[in-house]
Formats: C-alpha cells, structure tokens, sequence
C-alpha cells in the first residue's frame, strides 16, 4: 500500500525550483530546513572542535560520555548545521546521547580533502574530551554519507582506533556516478539527478581523481573499519551507490546491515516531522549505535 505521507512528499518536493547557483541553493536549503522547528527539550552549544565549527546538541537523558559525530549531506557544496539541526538533534536522541554536528568547509572554496580532514579533526576532538573510540558513531546523509566511509578509512591510516560503528544515510560514493539505478530510478526520484550530482563531483573534486579512495570510498580498502549501517530509499537514484558500498564492505569482512526502505526518497530522515516512516528510520539508526557504543 502507497504510503500517503510520502505521496504529498512527493508533491511538496517536486514544487520546488532549483537554482542553478549552489550560492542560492545553499540558502535555499537552510531555509526550508529552518522551517522545521527544534523540540522545545534541545539544547544546542556552539562549540569549535579542533578548528572546525560544530554545534553540540543534546536532550535530557543523554549520556555524555558517548557521542554521535555528525556529518551533514549537500553534494559537499551545500548544507550547514542549519540544514540539519532538526535532524542531528533526534538523530543524536533516538541513539541516546550527545551529538556533535560539524560545519566541515565546502567546495568550491575547500575542495576535496577539505571535508575529510575536517571529520577526522572532529574525531580527534572527541577523543582529546575522554570519549572513548568504542562509544563514538559517525554519522552522515547523502555526501556526509559518504564521508563517514571516508573518515573511517582515515581514522584507520592515522593509526587511531576506529569507532563503534558508522551509521550512513543516502550514502553517495561514486563520483562516476556510474550505478545503473543512476538511470532506473532517475524518474522516481525528485532529489538527486545525475547531472545535479555530476556538477558537485566537479566543484568537490577541482580536479582530482574520481576514484581516489577517500573521495569515491566505493574504491577504497575497507578492511578493519567498524560495523556499518546503511540506510537507503527504494527509490533513489544512489540506490546502487548503497548497494555498492554494502558489497565492497561486506566482502572486506565489515559487519554491514542494509535496510531498504519501500518508497523512499533520498534522505527520508530529513522529514521527519511530516513522514512517520522518517522517525521510524532515524530510531532504527539510533537502536543500531546504541547496540554499537554501549559497551
């Protein structure tokens, strides 16, 4: 049965213009994220971890000797902690404790690694506070998706341990966009579309290699990296791009869990406050970190 919340989605989603400025996107973006107001029991610290503007975000009950490290989604040209404030607030309650959101710096200005090194200056930021790597999850939507791969595989070449585990969202990690549901799925989804997503793969990577590991991680040795959670629409056209990662992941010996989600569109999570299957996918990601970074 059509999911009727996802059905007027749908509608809302495909009324929207898209300017062909990423300067105008982003301000599009914040915007009608900001319209998605914050439970009245968040608390929001800003805070600079390592360098990187980040924002804190708690509810009552949380524990804070363990931690959600948030990475934001937006092709890395677009997307804030405004775009995602609502999101990483429940992200880090449905997982249980604190959450910090990181402002990593964006491309065109900052092209790839820029991002990467941001993340992996978060996680030793954490680290440097006393929270232990096993009580840690990163986490990420669509690029920041991604970038969770791409920082755990950091994380391990800078000889740190890795964290209890990674949750990623949309994951977006080919920057060949080369998936077939890139295509198959091109007319069911009214997020992401092939040359939207071509035009961020040129800003983020100014040049560098496409499959270079810690931009495409559908490329990289992902051996020894801490058990992942990927979540993922049915009707994405990155659908492949999740699938991709589960198989490379898997066959390095990574603890992978694939959820498939019927209907969905790229990012449910982020609408969560008019899709009921959006919360029902942001506390099947916290049960998963919680089940990782509780001892």
């Amino acid at each position: 049965m059509t999911d009727p919340e996802i059905v007027a989605l749908r509608q809302k989603l495909a009324s929207r213009p898209r300017s062909e400025d990423y300067r105008q996107r982003r301000r599009d973006f914040d915007a009608r994220s900001l319209e998605y107001r914050l439970a009245p029991d968040v608390t929001v610290e800003p805070v600079t971890a390592n360098g990187v503007r980040a924002e804190w975000n708690s509810t009552p009950g949380d524990s804070s000797d363990r931690a959600l490290l948030y990475v934001h989604g937006g092709g890395y040209v677009i997307g804030s902690l405004d775009s995602h404030r609502h999101l990483v607030s429940e992200a880090g309650r449905a997982a249980g404790c604190w959450a910090l959101a990181l402002d990593y710096r964006l491309a065109p200005e900052h092209p790839f690694p820029a991002p990467v090194e941001d993340t992996l200056a978060g996680y030793r930021y954490l680290l440097a506070r006393g929270v232990k790597p096993g009580r840690i999850a990163i986490a990420g939507d669509s690029a920041g998706g991604g970038l969770v791969i791409a920082a755990l595989v950091a994380i391990r070449e800078a000889g740190l341990p890795q964290p209890g585990c990674g949750w990623c969202i949309s994951p977006w990690v080919d920057m060949e966009m080369t998936g077939e549901t890139m295509t198959t799925k091109s007319a069911a989804d009214p997020m992401v579309q092939k040359e939207g997503v071509a035009e961020m793969a040129g800003l983020y990577l100014n040049g560098a290699d496409p499959r270079s590991p810690l931009a495409a991680p559908l490329y990289a040795d992902l051996a020894g990296l801490a058990p992942l959670l990927i979540q993922v629409g049915a009707a994405e056209t990155l659908l492949d791009d999740a699938l991709g990662l589960a198989k490379v992941a898997g066959a390095a010996d990574v603890h992978v869990a694939l959820q498939i989600w019927p209907e969905m569109v790229h990012v449910w999570h982020l609408f969560h406050p008019d899709l009921m299957a959006g919360k029902r996918a942001i506390e099947a990601g916290g049960a998963f970190v919680r089940a990782h970074t509780s001892g």
